[in-house]
């Protein structure tokens, strides 16, 4: 999504011809391919780990680390794979995003009329106020060793990441509409 913004604010004559249907195929396949061979790799280390105490997750949904905490049998390989392969697949993107949207920064401080500044950077609020609320619980989740946290705040950082953002998602975009945010804004000073 930040690409198709970065193209569409900082290259817009050529994003017809860069933005391909050929490359939105490839980048969507490249991320499930990359997202499922991860992972297979925590499942199949997962799966030799031994468990012999309670079988009742303390959590609303199976992530790794309340598994890893039933388990009776060491998983520091298991841990240190789930840290050494969240770096690229968190960080990575990330970065991507950061460096994409420092370029549409510059770009739209160049714009020299104030409307089309205000326009341009209309298009990219709703994307980075999405980002940040997910990028921003994930990195809590999954960059923090989970030994050190309450269940608790475990448990609210995932309801963030995991219902939260992707209900906000289409409220957010949603408000880019000049009628649905007048009708807002009419509601909200009754």
């Amino acid at each position: 999504m930040s690409y198709d913004r970065y193209l569409a604010i900082c290259k817009p004559l050529h994003y017809v011809s860069m933005m391909s249907v050929q490359l939105r195929y490839s980048l969507v396949v490249s991320s499930w391919a990359l997202s499922f061979s991860i992972a297979v790799v925590t499942v199949f280390l997962v799966y030799d780990l031994d468990f012999c105490g309670p079988n009742v997750i303390n959590h609303f949904l199976c992530d790794s680390a309340p598994v890893l905490e039933l388990s009776c049998s060491d998983t520091t390989a298991v841990e240190f794979e789930i840290i050494v392969v969240s770096v690229p697949v968190i960080l990575f993107p990330f970065l991507f995003i950061i460096i994409t949207y420092v370029h549409i920064f510059s770009t739209i401080f160049g714009i020299s009329s104030t409307s089309g500044r205000k326009k341009t950077f209309y298009t990219c609020s709703s994307h980075l106020i999405v980002v940040s609320t997910y990028y921003g619980s994930m990195l809590i989740i999954y960059m923090v060793p989970h030994r050190g946290h309450s269940v608790s705040i475990n448990k609210f950082i995932s309801l963030v990441f995991i219902v939260l953002t992707p209900l906000l998602n289409p409220v957010i975009y949603s408000l880019r509409n000049q009628e649905i945010r007048s009708s807002v804004m009419k509601y909200l000073t009754l």
